[in-house]
């Protein structure tokens, strides 16, 4: 019988993040994958919208809070909890990115990084 492939810390940790973003209702979750690119500071940047600063804040506390459960790590980082436009936490190869629509259209992450690939998160809503 194969054995299965254990799962990576990175992979997990993203499980995590993506599970806290569908029950908080994050809209439109993204996954970029950087590796195999050069001159990246991360492994993969994780990027969703809420409809307002409330939601902003839960998606943020919720993620922090899942990843905690999940791996047991903490964030590395953590800024824009002040005015909470953008909301960035940081676990050194994973970075999220949490924004009020109107900034997120703005910054235009995915755009930036464009040839990252790509992953579309499912939420059902």
């Amino acid at each position: 019988m194969p054995r299965r492939k254990k799962k990576e810390p990175r992979d997990l940790l993203a499980g995590a993040v993506i599970t806290a973003m569908i029950n908080t209702k994050a809209r439109n979750p993204v996954i970029l994958d950087f590796t195999g690119m050069k001159g990246t500071v991360c492994d993969t940047f994780i990027v969703c919208h809420g409809s307002s600063r409330t939601q902003v804040e839960a998606i943020a506390d919720h993620v922090i809070e899942e990843v905690k459960k999940q791996t047991g790590q903490n964030p590395w980082h953590k800024e824009g909890f002040e005015n909470a436009e953008w909301i960035l936490i940081d676990y050194s190869d994973v970075v999220i990115h949490v924004f009020q629509e109107e900034r997120r259209r703005f910054y235009n992450i995915e755009q930036l990084w464009a040839d990252a690939p790509v992953t579309k998160i499912d939420t059902q809503d």
